[in-house]
């Protein structure tokens, strides 16, 4: 079973659910450790490491890991929610195993599956893996997952999201890598979606542009959008004050 992050809510507080988070590439659980404060709402925390690698490692099979977990903790309703890979994972499961499935946070994420020339250059990807280890791809990645404005300004995210990267094995990222590349498309299924859904972008985010979540909102019937400013690609980390506030204030008024 996977390796998991769990945060549980002080005693005194009324238990309201479980809360899901799944991480983005090329990181780990560690990437929410700003979220675990969550728990004090109410929430209960789970946070699985999706790093277990493997060269037949799809999306689905991800699902099927998540819904180990769950089971294995005895959860049959919860809040999931994704940033980037996370995300499309978070609708792989909406599709795969919808009653498990109690809201949706996407998170810096979209609909689409990789287009053929993404997908050449995810096989480039996994080429610099084999060749290079893990350092290659998190250095070649953290341009385009932090913001202008946080790797101006913000030093210790930037280090942070390297440390959270460098702690992941080659055979892990390659196998993350394979999944992002073989995903099916949920375009089809986002207006099958009938769950209160939050939607948030960073508004420096240039891996999926606010466009695109733009474009899910509009998919999603009755669904929330938040734009978050001066974030890009890893909004969570780089501005956990106002992501928290903007996921409390949805967990509080919508489940």
């Amino acid at each position: 079973m996977l390796r998991y992050l769990e945060a549980h809510p002080p005693a005194a507080v009324r238990r309201r659910g479980t809360l899901l988070l799944l991480h983005a590439f090329p990181l780990n659980s560690k990437m929410w450790e700003p979220q675990l404060g969550l728990a004090d709402g109410g929430w209960r925390i789970i946070a699985p490491d999706l790093t277990q690698g493997g060269t037949s490692t799809t999306m689905d099979d991800f699902a099927g890991a998540v819904v180990d977990v769950l089971d294995g903790l005895h959860l049959e309703d919860v809040v999931v929610c994704g940033c980037s890979m996370g995300g499309y994972l978070a609708l792989a499961l909406t599709r795969l195993a919808g009653r498990y499935v109690r809201g949706l946070v996407l998170v810096d994420t979209r609909a689409q599956a990789d287009t053929p020339e993404a997908i050449e250059n995810r096989k480039k990807t996994l080429q610099l893996v084999n060749d290079k280890g893990t350092s290659a791809i998190v250095e070649d990645m953290i341009p385009k997952l932090l913001g202008e404005t946080t790797k101006r300004t913000r030093p210790d995210v930037v280090e942070r999201v390297r440390a959270i990267g460098l702690a992941n094995s080659k055979e892990s990222v390659a196998g993350m890598v394979r999944a992002l590349m073989t995903r099916a498309d949920s375009t089809a299924l986002l207006p099958k979606i009938h769950l209160p859904t939050l939607i948030v972008v960073g508004a420096e985010d240039t891996i999926t542009p606010p466009a695109m979540s733009e474009q899910m909102h509009g998919a999603i019937a009755g669904s929330e959008l938040v734009i978050l400013p001066e974030v890009g690609h890893l909004s969570s980390l780089e501005d956990p004050v106002a992501f928290n506030q903007t996921v409390s204030k949805f967990l509080e008024h919508r489940l």
